[in-house]
């Protein structure tokens, strides 16, 4: 067996496609399962809890937000959130899902959104406490990781999805301008975590459908793979032995190749009930990490804790051999998920992620 390792050390060299000396885990819950969790425990950090490996840094939020009341010339709900990008959440009556609304929905125009109040990451007060913050979860012994976000999700929940995609094929400036804004705040992100000595970029857009793409791989390598190309190098031209990691729900299976080629290192979060993990791990394996691989539209919410242990020790057999895998659900812990499904998944962990020489 190997020497017990830090938890730094264990998701660097699981994600670095070596064999740690267990393999790491990570899950997140929604607001009624913390409520559960707090209820069962008495903790209310599941981190800490259930041994989690992974802490995360970020930015600051800006200060004030601007008046965007321009931007929704029908107003602004009272009971809407405004995010800095000034898409607007507001409740949806179920759990804790909300609907969006959005302020460019009505602009045509390149000048309309030449005029439009687009967010400023640089400020030094936004991020000049990053690298203290990782200075100091690092001599904690704790893997960091910096969130720099998206960029396909940013922009379609700006004017809707319906109307971005009609642009990219109609309007292509006004689509790219949107594009190029956000990506080049992603890229300063990415950048900063990277000076600030992160050990990993979290990065992601959900473009899969169950079974196939939202968008054709012709457009997706049009519009959005330079643009991730560009952040995930400025990340790397500071600090190349920094892990990039890309998240997209569904089957992206058409697009792995290209985000090896671009510089992803970690594939999150490899829904098996769209894509067959250990198959992904046959093909691409010796080139890029999995994390995720529990399924939470069957095993989890509708398993068995018996199951859930099964599945755990499949993914570890079939998917962690000589290292590559970080295990988790493949999405937050929804509702319907019993406590005795997540303890079982915490024991599956323990009992069979244990490596031997």
């Amino acid at each position: 067996m190997p020497a017990e390792m830090s938890p730094r050390e264990r998701v660097l060299t699981a994600m670095r496609r070596e064999k740690p000396d267990r393999v790491p885990r990570e899950w997140s819950f929604t607001p009624a399962v913390q409520e559960e969790f707090v209820r069962q425990t008495g903790s209310t950090n599941a981190a800490e809890y259930f041994g989690f490996e992974r802490r995360g840094v970020g930015f600051r939020g800006p200060e004030t937000l601007p008046d965007f009341s321009r931007w929704f010339p029908g107003g602004i709900p009272e009971n809407a959130t405004l995010g800095e990008y000034g898409t607007g959440s507001v409740p949806a009556g179920f759990y804790h899902f909300t609907g969006k609304i959005y302020p460019l929905e009505h602009t045509d125009t390149v000048e309309e959104l030449e005029e439009y109040p687009w967010p400023d990451f640089t400020p030094i007060e936004r991020h000049e406490h990053l690298e203290q913050h990782v200075a100091d979860l690092h001599a904690a012994e704790w893997f960091v990781s910096g969130s720099v976000g998206h960029i396909w999700e940013t922009a379609w929940q700006m004017p809707r999805m319906e109307k971005l995609m009609e642009a990219m094929v109609l309007d292509p400036p006004y689509a790219a301008h949107i594009f190029d804004r956000i990506t080049e705040n992603q890229a300063f992100a990415a950048k900063r975590f990277a000076q600030a000595g992160c050990d990993m970029i979290h990065c992601g857009d959900d473009i899969g459908m169950q079974d196939r793409l939202m968008m054709s791989p012709k457009m997706w390598r049009e519009w959005l793979k330079p643009r991730w190309r560009h952040v995930i190098k400025s990340a790397k031209d500071e600090n190349p032995d920094l892990l990039a990691w890309y998240h997209s729900d569904g089957d992206v299976r058409e697009v792995i190749e290209d985000l090896i080629e671009i510089g992803f290192d970690i594939l999150n979060p490899v829904q098996p009930e769209c894509m067959d993990p250990a198959a992904l791990k046959r093909q691409y394996g010796d080139r890029i990490g999995f994390w995720g691989c529990i399924g939470t539209q069957t095993t989890m919410p509708f398993g068995t804790p018996d199951d859930v242990r099964e599945a755990v020790k499949w993914t570890v057999a079939n998917v962690g051999y000589d290292g590559g895998l970080l295990i988790a659900p493949t999405h937050v812990l929804e509702p319907d998920v019993s406590w005795e499904n997540i303890m079982a998944l915490h024991e599956a962990v323990e009992e069979y992620g244990v490596y031997q020489d």
